[in-house]
């Protein structure tokens, strides 16, 4: 008897784990609930939320097959070395299957349950999923893991011009066993609340992935380098969630966009060499987490920006929170974020910047904040992202260079459509007033928009001082 532990690959197709499992005998699933971990990661309730949404569909579609799938509920991960063995004793397993996950809590529980099992009798196997490339295969000449995107995605074109990952072999019914699924609860406690309207803009399900895909690649991704800045267009995939969670793999994403565009990495649609460009930047940042373990213990990536003096400033960061900071283009995107679980990207690079450079307040507020909101929150991808735009990690933004949030409002969103569908009190404001509305104070004194909490100019020399005053730039090139 085989076991396949599932954790962020909610899917039956192209399912590394889960296909070598079954490749190997009889096989049930497992999944553990573990709430006291989620809370100690910061993970939204809308995003366990979604994970229940998914597995409810992922246990129809195992019955299907007559694969039954157990749930079992710990505290923290502490316990799930036990409780996987547990599993074992009582289905007599022979060995288990689970797809590899980064980030040195991960690793701390899957060496412990390796080791648990091990002593038992019970193999244990881990195996490639959420990733293309096994960590540790692209490196550089000098034997390391690459600290710049530029350098990492040109040696993994290399490998995928030699030949692409292959896709896991498809899962076949097998006998039916002498044992039940468990249900799947409603509900984890400590993590309620998702608005109806939140989980509609979601809707769970592989098909669900697969269907948000093909819509994509058929209808929008030659217009994606253009379109995928513009927060009030539907220009990007929004399958983040859908990738986090493992109810779609990157392959079959790869495999997809290189179909449509003749196998071809970098001639004919320039959308899908984009897009190909945005899934290798997810990829670059798990390899940081297993490269460089600091980034998952709330450290930076750049050892001496720990210096920095930033700022305890509680009033600012929770305007900032609550999209009341006076410079529209940073409200709506809070708002966005709190009504839907999700923030388009380059909002999130704005509101980042504005948070750690024009307010410097320390990167790993905003960073919590994202993880106990997001529907797609991932370690390795909200973290690059925020030390990046905090001038702090691999592969950093130059501390100087700083987005003033009213000029990207003005490119970005010129005609204020998404100011105006996240701020309704902005609702009647010019194109030209818009996008920083106290420039009327007559205007002002009749709406009920807030004033700015900061002045871009001088805030701006307040971060590029802090910086400034580090040492280790030298050390880093800069």
């Amino acid at each position: 008897m085989q076991l396949i532990w599932l954790r962020s690959d909610l899917r039956i197709d192209d399912n590394t784990a889960l296909a070598a499992a079954c490749q190997r005998g009889p096989t049930i699933a497992l999944w553990v609930a573990s709430p006291g971990q989620w809370q100690a990661h910061d993970d939204a309730a809308c995003k366990v939320d979604f994970w229940l949404r998914n597995l409810r569909q992922l246990r129809e579609g195992l019955q299907a097959l007559n694969i039954p799938l157990l749930v079992r509920h710990t505290d923290t991960w502490a316990d799930v070395p036990q409780t996987v063995l547990d599993v074992c004793r009582q289905h007599g397993i022979e060995a288990v299957h689970w797809n590899d996950e980064y980030g040195v809590n991960e690793a701390q529980r899957d060496q412990a349950t390796h080791q648990r099992l091990q002593d038992e009798g019970i193999a244990a196997h881990g195996h490639l999923d959420q990733l293309l490339f096994q960590p540790g295969t692209i490196l550089t000449r000098a034997g390391h893991y690459f600290q710049v995107f530029s350098q990492f995605k040109r040696v993994c074109l290399e490998h995928l011009h030699r030949s692409l990952p292959a896709r896991a072999a498809q899962v076949k019914a097998q006998a039916p066993l002498a044992i039940d699924s468990d249900p799947i609860p409603q509900h984890i406690e400590g993590f309620e609340g998702t608005p109806r309207a939140l989980r509609e803009h979601w809707p769970a399900g592989e098909d669900e992935a697969h269907q948000r895909l093909a819509r994509f690649i058929d209808e929008r991704v030659a217009d994606y380098p253009q379109q995928r800045d513009l927060p009030a267009k539907q220009g990007t995939s929004q399958l983040s969630p859908y990738l986090a969670a493992g109810v779609i793999s990157p392959r079959q994403c790869l495999h997809a966009a290189l179909a449509s565009n003749h196998g071809e990495f970098d001639s004919g649609n320039a959308g899908v060499q984009t897009w190909v460009n945005e899934l290798l930047w997810r990829e670059f940042y798990k390899h940081i987490l297993v490269g460089y373990p600091q980034v998952s213990r709330h450290r930076a990536f750049r050892a001496h920006t720990e210096h920095l003096p930033w700022r305890d400033a509680p009033d600012d960061l929770q305007a900032w929170k609550d999209g009341r900071t006076g410079f529209p283009i940073i409200d709506a995107a809070m708002r966005q974020l709190l009504h839907t679980g999700w923030m388009h990207n380059r909002l999130r690079m704005i509101v980042a910047m504005f948070l750690s450079k024009n307010l410097l307040i320390d990167w790993r507020e905003g960073e919590r904040h994202f993880m106990r909101h997001l529907i797609d929150g991932d370690l390795a991808a909200n973290n690059g992202g925020w030390q990046w735009s905090a001038s702090t990690g691999t592969d950093a933004v130059p501390y100087f260079r700083i987005f003033n949030p009213v000029t990207q409002s003005q490119r970005f969103d010129a005609q204020g459509l998404f100011i105006r569908h996240w701020l309704p009190e902005l609702h009647g404001q010019s194109e030209k007033l818009i996008h920083f509305p106290v420039k009327s104070a007559d205007l002002f004194a009749t709406n009920s928009y807030a004033r700015p909490i900061v002045d871009l100019d001088s805030s701006r020399q307040r971060a590029l001082e802090a910086f400034k005053g580090l040492s280790g730039w030298q050390d880093q090139g800069i």
